[in-house]
């Protein structure tokens, strides 16, 4: 049976309370459809009732994995922390001292065991960016978990399900802007790998002690909206835009004109400032897989390496048919993998702040003796053929299969206030209602951005699939949805529980833009 789901009309809001009244940890505030508030408790239509972390469902769920019978064990310290980035020694937040944190690495099958504690003066979670993992570990308080207090800790204990490049982060308030996040690296001991050899590059873009700090940064959004070449969206009337319909977007310009709301003193490739880079040490004629993440808070990025083309081999973790690029955009949350055949001598690697006037990321990729190219260097390969999610699709064994989907929930993005609120379906988290879905069904979602900016929106605990043609089916759970577009995207609804849906721009987030798809029985 199809249903779409209505716009949000009111309700109460959801609060920390609540949540500790209906079942403490492993409950949820919410799960229902669109048509005002419903509380976990409160009567679900049809008689329906929320499937919760802590159900039998999701404990079925997880068993239901294969499993290679080995555990993985790591702890985690978040804490204060005095980083250098290369050259600017900063106050910070991070995991054991070093930004990125260190990268965990494991087996597809394998059970992940991470013992957080928090020494930060606010409490804290561990999101698994990308995961279909159990729905009491995804590290989203008041919806999946409490919140980890100072001087507690959690285990995060669940089975890796998919192999492929993903990261870790926090989910509470703005603390993704600081240091805290690091790259999970989940193996597939079958695959082919026709490569030499692989390097991860965690690409960032830094405030926190070179500039104003992320709390002050959200709250003069708060005060003042966002700005626009200038302008205070704040002092303007957004009733005299007309943004009904497809807005054209440049091809110069492929994320639209405005792409973000802060101007960043630094971009890191692996922590490190343009001054002192971090550098990939290789010898020519190599074969080197690049896994790319952007834990960027505010910045998409247009990466490409002098003097190289790029095959792109994976988004998102999934694999794709190979691609051959000179460079390729990778929006807040998004993952690639890329294989290079190194040349001769010593190239730069570039991360290029799509849209903002802000000072590239820079690396750099030595091969033979030779100087540094310089940071402020652009090579030729930036305004080269550039990637698309058309130009992308998945390998057989990971497309998703022809369905006609069961149910098509609406995703309305606009922002209200100039930029002090970012909404979903006329609604500010968490004052909105969960959508109904249920456990076999072919969900389609379909989002509408009707506002000037673009927005990476993430799906937890699910991968889909691109619907519209030209993403032909592509696997993906972040995706970047441009401005005055319809992307829709489809997926199987086969892990319960409750799983944020948002705006992977830690600002749009923080202001609103997220919602919560709650399966219900």
């Amino acid at each position: 049976m199809s249903q779409t789901s209505a716009p949000a009309t009111g309700g109460p809001r959801m609060n920390r309370r609540r949540f500790l009244q209906v079942g403490g940890v492993g409950a949820v505030l919410v799960g229902g459809s669109l048509a005002g508030v419903r509380m976990l408790g409160d009567p679900s239509p049809a008689g329906a009732s929320p499937v919760g972390p802590s159900s039998a469902a999701v404990g079925e769920a997880e068993a239901a994995r294969a499993t290679t019978g080995r555990v993985v064990r790591r702890s985690l310290r978040a804490a204060p922390a005095s980083v250098d980035l290369g050259g600017a020694t900063v106050q910070t937040w991070a995991f054991d001292g070093t930004v990125p944190g260190q990268e965990i690495r494991a087996r597809v099958g394998d059970e992940l065991r991470v013992t957080l504690t928090n020494d930060l003066p606010e409490p804290t979670s561990i999101h698994w960016h990308g995961l279909a993992l159990r729905n009491d570990m995804d590290g989203v308080p008041d919806v999946t978990q409490q919140a980890v207090a100072p001087g507690d800790t959690f285990e995060y204990r669940f089975v890796l399900p998919h192999p492929g490049s993903y990261f870790f982060h926090p989910h509470v308030g703005v603390q993704l802007d600081r240091g805290l996040q690091a790259p999970l690296i989940i193996e597939d001991p079958t695959e082919p790998g026709d490569y030499d050899e692989e390097v991860v590059l965690v690409l960032d873009d830094w405030t926190d002690g070179l500039g104003d700090s992320p709390e002050d940064i959200l709250g003069g959004l708060r005060r003042n909206g966002m700005s626009m070449g200038g302008m205070a969206m704040g002092d303007m009337d957004m009733g005299d835009m007309d943004m009904g319909g497809d807005l054209a977007v440049d091809p110069a310009n492929p994320l639209g004109d405005d792409t973000g709301d802060v101007a960043y003193p630094g971009h890191l490739i692996n922590g490190r400032l343009p001054a002192a880079p971090f550098t990939v040490t290789s010898a020519p004629g190599r074969r080197i897989r690049f896994r790319m993440v952007n834990s960027g808070g505010d910045t998409a990025y247009r990466f490409a390496i002098g003097g190289h083309r790029l095959t792109v081999t994976h988004s998102d973790g999934f694999p794709v048919r190979p691609v051959e690029v000179d460079a390729l955009i990778i929006g807040m949350g998004e993952r690639y993998d890329v294989v290079v055949t190194a040349g001769d001598g010593a190239f730069p690697i570039v991360a290029v702040p799509e849209g903002k006037d802000d000072p590239a990321g820079f690396a750099v990729l030595r091969t033979a003796s030779g100087s540094v190219p310089a940071p402020d260097i652009r090579p030729a390969e930036l305004g080269g053929r550039l990637m698309s999610y058309a130009d992308l699709a998945p390998t057989d064994d990971v497309a998703l299969p022809a369905r006609r989907p069961d149910r098509t929930v609406e995703l309305l993005l606009e922002m209200a206030d100039g930029g002090r609120r970012w909404l979903i379906n006329g609604r500010a988290f968490p004052d909105h209602r969960p959508m109904d879905i249920r456990a076999g069904e072919r969900v389609r979602l379909v989002m509408s951005n009707q506002s000037m900016m673009f927005h990476p929106m993430h799906l937890h605990g699910h991968t889909f699939a691109v619907a519209d043609r030209a993403g032909r089916g592509l696997r993906k759970d972040t995706v970047n949805v441009l401005p005055g577009q319809e992307l829709s995207v489809d997926f199987d609804a086969d892990n319960p529980g409750q799983w944020l849906v948002h705006c992977h721009n830690v600002y749009h987030g923080e202001l609103g833009m997220m919602a919560v798809l709650s399966y219900v029985a």
